[in-house]
């Protein structure tokens, strides 16, 4: 029997979190994100802000020139985050085989379910919508990439005020009849078994997983314009000049991918960065944003009871030049005094006196469980880590200004 595969995706999902907080922001043209005069992007717009031409990941100086009336709210990740596992929580009541993609998006097996799967959709969108007030949009169809496609066609389908059928004959589309025009897609979009080439077919190729912009402009080169024009490309050729992801492309393009629903993913790095409002040159300044950065990653990795053994900075010049340095510890870490000195190294070994800088960020690979040996470690250690541990206890009670190590200057040019 064909797998059934649910792919959700809430609809402009932090916007709709802050129309709950503001209801006096629905229907109006807003984005979620940076300011302007801090380099600011835009994280989400509402759809309003969209038929305007604001898209994510414009710079917010930008969405502004294009929409001089748009509303700038800061994002509140917590509250997203919470959001979001109350949406998950009620995936996870249809099945276990629950993926999380993104925050706003997930994957769910319900082959073993009896219910069809748009009869699943429909009730999965109405309990959202009713119990969260939440918008989302669906795919149905026998495997993940090709679910994850019939979303985004039934979105896009939805918002240019036609149906996915129109864009492919073998997508049923079902849009929520309580959906205001205008506002956001709550689409359904149901592929049947079997059809999932003949879904695909007319579609662009950069719709297909796998195909970026390079890929798709050399697509483009030999007269590929179509995800069905891949699938009827030689396959020995497609390998021949692409290697194993012409493999896929190859398979993909024709409707068949066999990945099953990852339940757990496994956190490969824990990473903070931070872009300047203005360029930095100051010693002192980016000292103290890399052990800011540095402490935040500690606190990360011992909430998840985790160590890193590669220490990574991230840099990035008023040019846009991004480099990256990193080191192996001689053994995993955890604390925030081992990986901001580690960081200050590689700062100083990468940046010359006195050189402006626009990002900085601070990682750590390489996770495992920390080592606890009180002989590994010895006495001075451990009395660090429940010093660190007291630390963790108030910032998390008061805040992360509430308490700071002493810090001494650390960074010694090339």
């Amino acid at each position: 029997m064909p797998r059934k595969i649910l792919h959700l995706d809430l609809d402009a999902f932090f916007c709709a979190v802050e129309e709950l907080h503001d209801p006096a922001l629905r229907g109006r043209p807003f984005a979620v994100g940076g300011r302007p005069e801090e380099r600011g992007v835009v994280s989400s717009c509402s759809y309003a802000a969209r038929r305007l031409g604001v898209h994510s990941a414009m710079p917010m100086s930008r969405a502004l020139r294009l929409c001089p009336g748009l509303l700038v709210v800061p994002p509140r990740h917590h509250t997203y985050g919470d959001v979001s596992a109350q949406v998950m929580d009620r995936l996870s009541q249809i099945t276990p085989l629950l993926e999380q993609v993104s925050i706003d998006e997930a994957l769910l097996d319900v082959s073993d379910l009896p219910e069809p799967g748009e009869a699943l959709a429909r009730r999965l969108q109405e309990q959202i919508r009713k119990e969260l007030d939440l918008p989302c949009s669906l795919g149905v169809a026998t495997n993940k990439l090709v679910a994850k496609i019939a979303t985004d066609v039934g979105k896009k389908a939805a918002l240019s005020g036609g149906s996915s059928s129109a864009s492919s004959p073998k997508g049923e589309a079902y849009r929520d009849p309580q959906s205001k025009g205008g506002g956001p897609p709550c689409a359904i979009t149901v592929v049947t078994p079997g059809e999932e080439a003949a879904f695909l077919d007319p579609l662009p190729a950069d719709m297909l997983w796998g195909v970026g912009p390079k890929t798709a402009a050399k697509l483009a080169e030999l007269g590929i314009h179509t995800i069905g024009d891949i699938a009827r490309w030689p396959a020995d050729d497609l390998i021949h000049r692409f290697g194993e992801n012409g493999r896929e492309l190859s398979r993909h393009a024709r409707g068949i991918d066999e990945r099953p629903v990852v339940t757990e993913h496994a956190v490969k790095s824990i990473s903070q960065e931070v872009t300047f409002a203005r360029d930095v040159r100051e010693d002192k300044v980016l000292e103290s944003t890399l052990r800011e950065l540095s402490a935040q990653v500690g606190r990360r990795l011992r909430r998840a009871d985790l160590a890193g053994a590669t220490v990574k900075i991230k840099i990035r010049w008023p040019d846009f030049t991004t480099l990256t340095r990193q080191v192996t510890l001689p053994q995993p870490s955890d604390q925030d005094e081992e990986i901001a000195v580690t960081a200050l190294d590689l700062l100083a070994k990468v940046r010359p006196k006195g050189k402006a800088v626009r990002l900085i960020g601070v990682g750590v690979s390489g996770l495992g469980a920390p080592v606890r040996q009180l002989e590994l470690w010895g006495e001075y250690a451990e009395k660090a880590r429940r010093l660190q541990a007291t630390l963790d206890a108030l910032h998390e009670r008061f805040g992360d200004k509430a308490i700071r190590r002493g810090k001494y200057s650390q960074i010694k040019h090339k």
